[in-house]
């Protein structure tokens, strides 16, 4: 398996290039990725402007700390050859990823991982740019597994709600919102057959948009299940959805401080060769280290500093136990 780049991406903020007044008020937003759209978001009038804007703003603008993305067209339009061409050439050492929309089959992906890498050569980019892919057709997940390894350049798989639902033939429901009178998440399949892809090929697995801005309880509703299932991160579509985003999807100071002290004790008892490893009264194993990389993980990338030590955590324990015995 490639090694994959990993990034925050417990909000990604999507801004439509064809408005330059969005695009520079989004340099000064609290946000872990800013994606540029050329797609969805534009009129097919101003693709071409839209694409103009997003060289020149990926080019001049501040995105200090910012992982930097442009939703590019399908490749089953007119626009996407041109997107890729432009972008690469006149802006890819500033760009970090290329989304691709609607990959409905492996040599999607592969249409974009030749034409990026001949432009790359050609204009002597040394900087490798990555793909997040947009899981949004019935055809997308039916060859999920291709579609994610078509590319060692993929970092992220994303699932797209509306589209997703228009392809599966669901009544139309405002995106990422719950399907009245349905017993359940709709869309919960999906999801988690993304999940299980994302997790076999050692990708991030991110959570698409909610689309009513206003409803802040549902979207947050909404990303708690997303996080829930194991998913690292959701789209914002207004920059009024970002704090709940983080606050989702941050780990607690709590977990984080927990999840520290597990690792440093699993690697202090595997120094001394122990073959049992025990935190205070639980026995660890390899699927809770996993966990608990994943979650210092995060809690570092979101500028989590730890606040408890392991012996804290030991010290602890020994007195329970002795008030334990007293008590008895």
């Amino acid at each position: 398996m490639p090694e994959r780049i990993t990034r925050t991406r417990r909000s990604c903020l999507a801004v439509p290039a064809s408005n330059p007044r969005m695009l520079e008020k989004a340099q000064g937003l609290e946000v872990d990725e800013v994606f540029f759209d050329l797609e969805d978001a534009v009129a097919p009038s101003a693709k071409d402007e839209a694409r103009a804007n997003a060289v020149e703003w990926l080019n001049k603008g501040d995105w200090t700390g910012k992982t930097m993305v442009v939703r590019i067209n399908g490749v089953q339009t007119d626009w996407c050859y041109q997107d890729i061409i432009d972008l690469v050439s006149q802006a890819g050492d500033k760009l970090d990823c290329i989304m691709i929309p609607k990959p409905e089959c492996a040599h999607h992906v592969q249409f974009v991982e030749d034409l990026v890498r001949m432009v790359e050569n050609k204009h002597g980019i040394s900087k490798k740019i990555g793909f997040e892919l947009i899981i949004e057709a019935a055809s997308a997940l039916t060859y999920i597994n291709e579609i994610a390894t078509a590319s060692d350049r993929t970092e992220t798989l994303i699932f797209g709600y509306a589209d997703m639902s228009a392809s599966l033939g669901l009544p139309a429901i405002p995106a990422g919102s719950p399907m009245p009178d349905y017993p359940g998440d709709h869309l919960h399949a999906g999801l988690f057959t993304t999940l299980v892809a994302a997790r076999t090929f050692g990708l991030q697995a991110i959570d698409g948009p909610y689309v009513a801005i206003q409803d802040i309880d549902g979207l947050r509703e909404r990303a708690l299940k997303s996080k829930g299932l194991g998913y690292e991160g959701k789209w914002a579509l207004h920059p009024g959805q970002v704090d709940t985003l983080h606050e989702v999807f941050t780990p607690t100071q709590a977990e984080y401080d927990r999840a520290e002290a597990i690792i440093e004790r699993y690697n202090q008892a595997k120094a001394e060769g122990l073959g049992a490893v025990m935190f205070m009264k639980d026995m660890l194993d390899e699927a809770v280290l996993k966990q608990a990389t994943v979650i210092t993980g995060r809690g570092r990338a979101s500028g989590l500093k730890r606040e408890k030590q392991l012996q804290e955590y030991l010290d602890e324990y020994e007195q329970q136990m002795k008030e334990k015995a007293g008590n008895k």
